[in-house]
């Protein structure tokens, strides 16, 4: 990682968050492209504890796990002690099941960041590459006024 973007390596695997690891979800990567925009990366092999008793993941574990992603994705794009704050919105689609026993891949990414806000997308896959569920995030960022 070039020097002004976080070293986010302690946050890999469950991301600062146990649920992440209790649902069966861990983060394996992260960067900054081209544009300053960061994005995350991760794998998901759910745990019984993230499905209904048909051995289904819950809509609302599709939304943990792409919510933590985007703001991963945030984070590896901010500098020094700027951080998100809050998610301001998240729309979560899912399209296909996610199955018990079954593994699959996630990825958070910046769409675009302003000064007080960040927007970004998440998006779960199967092994053939098969989207599973979506979602799509507005974040507050804590941004350090340099000036005073």
């Amino acid at each position: 990682m070039d020097a002004p973007y976080k070293d986010m390596d302690r946050w890999l695997g469950d991301g600062g968050m146990p649920i992440i690891d209790q649902i069966g979800g861990s983060f394996l990567s992260y960067g900054v492209d081209g544009e300053d925009l960061g994005w995350a990366e991760g794998t998901f092999a759910p745990k019984e504890l993230a499905c209904n008793p048909h051995g289904i993941v819950q809509a609302g574990v599709h939304a943990l796990l792409l919510d933590a992603a985007v703001n991963f994705a945030i984070n590896a794009a901010m500098r020094g002690k700027e951080r998100t704050k809050a998610t301001l919105e998240l729309k979560t689609e899912t399209m296909r099941p996610a199955l018990l026993g079954e593994s699959y891949v996630f990825r958070g990414d910046v769409v675009r960041m302003t000064r007080q806000v960040a927007f970004g997308e998440g998006v779960i896959r199967d092994a053939e590459g098969t989207m599973i569920s979506r979602a799509t995030a507005t974040f507050l960022l804590h941004r350090i006024d340099e000036a005073k």
